[in-house]
């Protein structure tokens, strides 16, 4: 499997991540905007994360806008949430050697930080 990273190029936050960290050139960068995810690629995501809720930002525009904090949402809503628009991906996501890293947390980018060192 190939390392990736799974991120916003005009995202500042996703940028500012990536310049930060080393041997980037070990991933294979794959802007969400360009190029939608495909319902294969959410599914290693899922296979790795155990759960489309754990990929989904809450922090979207689009979870505000569409009211969706008053709905209850089963995992069935959030992987087609997922598959609708890019917005809705927890950025970044790494997958690194069959690991996943979901968002821009402090931590989680110390743990890639080091994965990548």
């Amino acid at each position: 499997m190939t390392n990736k990273i799974y991120y916003l190029a005009s995202c500042d936050t996703c940028r500012k991540i990536i310049k930060s960290l080393p041997n980037t050139d070990k991933l294979q960068f794959h802007d969400i905007r360009q190029n939608s995810i495909t319902a294969q690629e959410l599914e290693e995501m899922y296979s790795l994360s155990g759960s489309y809720e754990a990929l989904f930002s809450k922090k979207a525009q689009l979870y505000k806008a569409r009211n969706l904090k008053n709905e209850k949402l089963t995992e069935d809503d959030y992987k087609k949430y997922l598959l609708e628009h890019y917005t809705f991906l927890s950025r970044p996501v790494f997958i690194i050697d069959d690991k996943i890293y979901i968002g821009n947390g402090q931590k989680n980018i110390i743990e890639v930080a080091k994965v990548l060192s």
